[in-house]
This record gives C-alpha cells, sequence and structure tokens, in this order.
C-alpha cells in the first residue's frame, strides 16, 4: 500500500498569548474511503458490462449483414446457391 508524510501543525492560545506550538511531521499508509472504493468497482463494472452490450449489439449487426450478403449471393451465384443458402441460415440463427 502507499504510504504519504502526513504534516499537520498544532497551536495552543490563551487571549493573545500563544501557549504552546508544534510542529509534527510523521510517515504512515494512506487509506482510502470503502464507501469510495465500492462506488469505484461498480462504476468499473459497470462500464464493463456496458462496453460487452455494445459489442453484442455489433455482432448482431455483423451477423445480420453477413445473411445479407448470402443472399445476394446466392441470387448472383446459381451454381453455389445451396452452400450460399446454408450459409445465409446460420448467420440468421446466430
Amino acid at each position: 500500500p502507499p504510504s504519504e508524510v502526513v504534516y499537520s501543525e498544532t497551536t495552543t492560545a490563551y487571549g493573545d498569548e500563544v501557549i504552546q506550538s508544534a510542529d509534527v511531521y510523521a510517515a504512515g499508509e494512506v487509506k482510502t474511503d470503502d464507501k469510495f472504493e465500492e462506488y469505484e468497482k461498480a462504476r468499473k463494472e459497470e462500464k464493463h458490462h456496458k462496453h460487452l452490450e455494445e459489442l453484442g449489439g455489433l455482432g448482431a449487426v455483423a451477423t445480420g449483414a453477413f445473411a445479407l450478403h448470402e443472399k445476394h449471393a446466392e441470387k448472383k451465384d446459381p451454381e453455389h446457391a445451396h452452400r450460399h443458402k446454408i450459409e445465409e441460415e446460420i448467420a440468421a440463427a446466430a
């Protein structure tokens, strides 16, 4: 865990008279707020799932485009029409 140097200044005064003044330097571990860490973790996980959803949507668009391509190839290439028909159905199922 990271550590930091902490500086604090303490002054005790009574009226206009300073009774005690001290400068304190100390080294210690930096502790982060647990709620902040949980928030950051949840936010990161939410972004990850959103990214996966977008990739899934792009995959669906790509398979749809491939199915249309095979449908067009089926009409254009009658010798291999059966193969194009099967590939079109596979793409449509995905």
